[in-house]
């Protein structure tokens, strides 16, 4: 895989009509998507409104894919879009995985697997800029593993918050869903970091006049 520096010109039409727009309708509902954050973590930890808490985080998880998709039916794909996406599904994870930890819906050794991804690609992420490239494109692995676990958070919180034979039924779902979250989380990290590698590579290899 290749990409280009961080600070090269972009190539023409490859983010549509819409490239450097801001006001478009798939960046409002990712604005809103990223308001839901601040409502779930008062209802679940101030309030806590537990059923209000899982219909706001229902809604914020299930429409993951509606932004990107009216992106693309109304040709409004936009850079600001490219990064509020993949930005409110991180905000989601990690805010809900620190108030389920709080409230001990998850125990912190789920957390910290999470966290410890993120470290990493934070450090991929911070080798790249240091030789001019910008993020990786998204996997589909990735988009996976989010959808997974976004799927997994409210059903896990249902789970908490009802009666045993309810729970029962529920934990084994939210589980289910959020242990392969979990692993292709790692999975899709685990290709980002070899993605970068290559990049580095190729651009020492540039640097030194030696064909990567």
């Amino acid at each position: 895989m290749s990409r280009r520096p961080a600070g090269a010109s972009p190539p023409e039409n490859t983010a549509g009509p819409s490239g450097d727009r801001i006001l478009t309708l798939p960046n409002l509902i990712s604005l809103i998507r990223l308001l839901g954050v601040p409502l779930f973590l008062y209802l679940l930890l101030v309030r806590r409104a537990d059923v209000a808490a899982v219909v706001v985080l229902a809604i914020g998880g299930t429409t993951d894919w509606v932004d990107g998709w009216v992106a693309r039916r109304l040709q409004q794909v936009s850079r600001l879009g490219e990064l509020l996406d993949p930005f409110a599904d991180r905000l989601y994870i990690l805010a809900t995985l620190l108030a389920f930890t709080a409230r001990e819906v998850v125990p912190w050794q789920f957390t910290a697997a999470l966290l410890a991804r993120e470290l990493l690609l934070l450090g991929s992420l911070g080798v790249l800029r240091r030789h001019g490239y910008g993020p990786p494109p998204v996997h589909y692995v990735g988009k996976t593993a989010t959808f997974l676990l976004l799927a997994a958070f409210p059903v896990l919180l249902v789970a908490h918050a009802t009666s045993a034979a309810t729970a029962t039924v529920a934990g084994a779902v939210g589980w289910g869903l959020a242990w392969w979250g979990l692993v292709l989380y790692w999975a899709a990290a685990a290709l980002y970091v070899v993605q970068a590698a290559r990049l580095v590579r190729s651009a020492r290899a540039g640097s030194s006049g030696v064909p990567a």
